[in-house]
């Protein structure tokens, strides 16, 4: 059996986006590779198969590193999976830099009027 039937059965199991550190601890041993970082395996294969086969995957990554299966996620327009999964990747990463923008607006505008 392959890395991704393995991980197919686990997300069908699940029925939920995980993480490839999930799948690889819910595979519990199931999983073809004998490697030592297995995380890398299953990471490398889900990308390979996103990569060559596009919208024809049965895979969709919902975000950085969280995939689930097409099938399930058909119930949700794929944008907004990904548009809800970019605000929370920005998120971690923009409030620092708007912050002081932000700031400086209202103290800027409330002197003013």
């Amino acid at each position: 059996m392959s890395t991704l039937h393995v991980v197919e059965e686990i997300l069908r199991e699940s029925g939920e986006p995980m993480s490839v550190r999930e799948i690889v601890e819910y595979a519990k041993g199931r999983l073809p590779t004998k490697s030592k970082t297995p995380d890398t395996v299953v990471a490398r294969d889900l990308s390979m198969d996103l990569k060559r086969k596009g919208d024809e995957s049965q895979f969709i990554r919902v975000s950085p590193g969280r995939y689930t299966m097409r099938a399930l996620a058909a119930g949700t327009e794929p944008t907004q999976i990904l548009s809800s999964a970019m605000k929370h990747e920005r998120a971690g990463t923009l409030p620092a830099a708007t912050t002081p923008a932000t700031k400086a607006e209202p103290s800027t505008s409330s002197s003013s009027g």
